[in-house]
């Protein structure tokens, strides 16, 4: 299946991870585990990286935003 969808331009892998970590966002490890047949470690791995905070990545980028904007409006009063 996975060849047949690649001929048409389908990106098999791509969505498989996003359902993945979708199941792995709303179930408890040991039911991913069970519900999809892999390893309980391979299912902690996904559930943990489901459940990244990204609250350090949000602030560094809203840092950067912030900085460009700033850099911006020193620019243009010249």
């Amino acid at each position: 299946m996975t060849q047949k969808l690649g001929r048409h331009g389908i990106p098999v892998r791509t969505a498989r991870n996003a359902a993945l970590a979708a199941l792995a966002a709303d179930l408890p490890s040991p039911i991913l585990a069970d519900v999809t047949g892999m390893h309980r470690h391979t299912a902690l791995r996904w559930v943990a990286y489901a459940r990244r905070d990204w609250a350090e990545y949000l602030a560094a980028r809203a840092e950067d935003e912030a900085n460009k904007r700033k850099k911006r409006g020193t620019d243009e009063s010249r």
